[in-house]
């Protein structure tokens, strides 16, 4: 009788059936991993739920008025944060538009054999050292480096060109755009990262294809890298977003804190994180409801800013698959 053919197993070889060691540790590794997603859910909708409560009263009292009006008078009882909100949004929107460019050049400078590879690691830390520089010590940078270097051209441009709405005022002092300016520095170490990271991703052997197929480096780079690290690149756009909006004190410092909405750059203006950071400490209760109502809003527009941002991301690796 022929007996069946058995290949004897080495203890000492790595291809081994799982052992209940391994069940265990694999069994409690995803049960831990389950109760982090939980804590951490928990704790967002705790966040919120406590922001609300003491928000409820203030949005009771003032309604809807409180998100169309455009003045802020605790004297008078009047609580409007619109200005507030079109600052956020607007000062996010340019420091992204400023940042989005040169952090994605920074990202393909420093991953496209232009530099060598020690050469690159280096201004790559230097880019990552921006992160760790506070907040307000950008505020204060922005006040007596950036507002002074951008005056004389803002004066020109308000002079020159001043029937067009973007540089109808003239820069005083602080203003939305040296807030841009310094909140767009704040945000490209995230930016300039996460793209690097999703631009060494993409496999070497696509480039190589497209190098095989005739195309030059730039051709390579914007028609084949680029596109395929496109999801990582936009992930970074939606995070340096997240962040600008919820930036506070270099903001507080620079952007004017002017409950006004205009088109200029180089008036002064507030958002929601600013005026959060100097009305808390002197707030009495009336104020502070209406200031949670507001922290609510920021809450909620930053939240559907990162909904919108992964359901294009998930629709874009749906199109690439």
């Amino acid at each position: 009788m022929n007996k069946p053919f058995v290949v004897p197993v080495n203890p000492d070889s790595a291809c081994q059936p799982p052992s209940r060691k391994d069940f265990l540790v694999d069994r409690t590794f995803r049960a831990l991993a389950r109760i982090g997603v939980v804590l951490i859910l928990a704790l967002v909708f705790a966040l919120v739920f406590e922001v609300g409560r003491k928000a409820l009263p203030g949005m009771e009292k003032h309604g809807f008025d409180v998100l169309l009006g455009s003045v802020w008078d605790v004297n008078q009882g009047k609580y409007g944060i619109l200005p507030a909100i079109w600052g956020t949004l607007y000062s996010a929107f340019i420091a992204l538009l400023i940042a989005g460019f040169f952090g994605v050049s920074m990202a393909i400078f420093l991953t496209q054999d232009f530099l060598p590879p020690k050469l690159a690691a280096i201004f790559r830390t230097i880019v990552e050292l921006l992160a760790a520089i506070p907040s307000v010590v950008y505020g204060l940078w922005g006040i007596y480096v950036v507002i002074p270097a951008i005056r004389p051209l803002t004066t020109w441009l308000n002079s020159e060109l001043g029937w067009v709405p973007f540089f109808g005022t003239t820069l005083s002092g602080p203003g939305l755009l040296p807030a841009a300016l310094v909140l767009a520095i704040m945000i490209l170490p995230t930016i300039a990262a996460v793209s690097q990271d999703a631009l060494t991703a993409v496999p070497m052997k696509t480039k190589q294809a497209a190098y095989g197929m005739g195309t030059t480096h730039w051709e390579a780079i914007l028609k084949v890298m680029v596109p395929s690290a496109a999801t990582g690149i936009f992930g970074s756009l939606v995070l340096g977003l997240g962040r600008a909006l919820g930036e506070t004190m270099a903001l507080a410092m620079l952007v004017g804190n002017a409950n006004n909405i205009s088109l200029s750059l180089f008036a002064p203006a507030n958002t929601l994180a600013a005026l959060l950071a100097l009305n808390f400490p002197e707030a009495g209760p009336n104020e502070i409801e209406v200031l949670m109502y507001a922290a609510l809003v920021l809450m909620l527009i930053t939240l559907i800013v990162n909904i919108f941002g992964s359901m294009i991301m998930m629709y874009a690796q749906r199109g690439n698959k």
